[in-house]
């Protein structure tokens, strides 16, 4: 008879400590919860803060003409990779923004991707409503919207955002992301003395560890025989050296400080929720892969000049089309002729 009374108790407890076991994950889960978005809301709002206050009212984004500007946003369907048309402005002078940076970013959470395609401000395009001219040109007529019409006429491909960041909101992201600076391997000596903008570009060959500022120097200077295309090369070697930080444990923690701190540099149709949730997504499905392109290709362009638009680089448009289709879709892209050649031999 105690026996079976033991049993009983015995049964009657351990539903008991089970719900209590449950309850108390739930509680430490609420209380993780909590203490994260917690967290999240201070280091957004400390990045946010720290940059207004650094701020100034001519590196501001969003005033004038391109504060009254819509740009269409296009959800991305079926869980497929996000494109982003990426713009980088300067605004430090009293001139209308202009873009010397236009590049799209492609991000696939399903299986943590990402690419990077760099147009040359120099391309020869179609404007819609305009005549044919650089695509930079896009960008001063009509803006971004403008901007990511042309691309989608020229390339066949859909942007879903944008974002568009002055090149201060750049020194901010490089500082966030990299406290500690990025090593850079500065291959040639580069020097430039800009009267207009008070500015000296002075780097010595070898590595060397470099800050926002510095940073912003390195990817700006193309006064050497590289000219656009070694500052393209450069942009596109940053990023790859800042995703790298940003993978880190302590680069991930950076996030919400990181989307703070360049939100008063950045104009972009991407709301804030949908923001923290690409944040989000990056922080859960890391980038496996990084791949990058320069639009146009090796051996598919020629220099050209025209009295409306000056030098242009002249594209072989089906070339250039079916490379950054390739690219966007994962297939391999070959840079140049020669490089086909090559395998063409081995194969």
């Amino acid at each position: 008879m105690d026996t079976r009374m033991k049993r009983r108790q015995a049964t009657r407890k351990k539903p008991k400590r089970k719900r209590k076991l449950l309850m108390m994950f739930v509680l430490i889960f609420s209380c993780l919860f909590l203490v994260t978005t917690a967290y999240a809301v201070m280091q957004f709002q400390a990045g946010k803060n720290e940059a207004q206050d650094n701020l100034t009212e001519n590196e501001m984004i969003g005033s004038d003409e391109l504060d009254e500007e819509v740009v269409e946003v296009k959800e991305p369907e079926n869980d497929e990779p996000i494109n982003v048309l990426l713009i980088g402005i300067d605004t430090s002078d009293q001139e209308p923004a202009r873009t010397d940076t236009i590049m799209i970013g492609q991000y696939d959470a399903k299986n943590g991707d990402a690419k990077l395609a760099s147009i040359m401000r120099d391309t020869y395009v179609e404007i819609p409503g305009h005549m044919n001219n650089k695509i930079n040109y896009a960008f001063a007529a009509g803006g971004a919207d403008l901007l990511r019409k042309t691309i989608e006429q020229n390339f066949d491909l859909d942007i879903h955002y944008y974002a568009m960041v002055n090149f201060n909101g750049f020194v901010n992201v490089v500082d966030t992301v990299a406290p500690d600076g990025l090593e850079v391997n500065i291959e040639n000596r580069m020097y430039y003395r800009d009267t207009a903008a008070d500015m000296v570009i002075d780097f010595q060959p070898g590595v060397q560890t470099l800050h926002g500022d510095e940073i912003l120097k390195y990817v700006r200077f193309r006064k050497d025989s590289e000219n656009d295309f070694g500052r393209v090369a450069r942009q596109q070697e940053i990023l790859a050296l800042l995703k790298d930080e940003l993978l880190s444990f302590s680069g991930l923690t950076r996030i919400p400080r990181l989307i703070g701190s360049v939100e008063p540099y950045l104009e972009t149709n991407i709301g804030l929720p949908q923001m923290l949730s690409i944040g989000r997504d990056f922080a859960l499905n890391p980038i496996n892969d990084f791949e990058t392109l320069r639009i146009p290709l090796d051996n598919s362009y020629r220099d050209e000049y025209y009295s409306h638009a000056g030098a242009v680089l002249e594209i072989d448009k089906e070339k250039n089309v079916q490379a950054i289709t390739d690219f966007f879709s994962g297939k391999k892209v070959l840079a140049n002729d020669t490089e086909a050649e090559d395998n063409e031999q081995e194969s």
